[in-house]
């Protein structure tokens, strides 16, 4: 399967070990990992985690997950930058279907890099993107 981009649940259930992640997700991030491949976590993905968590809504401990995997000397858990080319990217995911900017910036994430995004959203897979649930 290669390295993968994890949208926020999707990421905060697999650091969290929750049930609501689905089979197919999970094995789609022990794919990558078990291969040594890079699970790409959109940088809009961090500034979610991080107002979650200030608000109550998330346990710091899913954060304080993250932050330790990406700071491994050998990390396979990578932020991906919200750089010009995600910017000019995300005119590639439809306004009309995927009506959130993280949203579309997560997914223009993995539309940029050429890979496989772990995703719930309905609205994004129906945008029809490459993704797995």
């Amino acid at each position: 399967m290669g390295s993968v981009v994890a949208d926020t649940h999707a990421l905060v259930w697999y650091l969290l070990s929750s049930s609501k992640l689905s089979a197919k997700a999970l094995g789609a991030f022990e794919e990558a990992l078990t291969a040594g491949d890079k699970v790409f976590v959109a940088s809009i993905t961090v500034v979610e985690l991080v107002y979650l968590v200030e608000k109550g809504k998330l346990p710091a401990l899913a954060l304080k997950r993250l932050q330790d995997e990406i700071e491994k000397p050998d990390a396979l858990f990578v932020i991906a930058p919200l750089d010009k080319e995600v910017a000019f990217a995300i005119s590639e995911v439809s306004r009309d279907i995927v009506t959130d900017m993280p949203d579309r910036i997560i997914a223009a994430t993995a539309l940029y890099l050429g890979l496989l995004l772990i995703t719930r959203d309905k609205k994004i897979r129906a945008a029809k993107l490459r993704s797995i649930w």
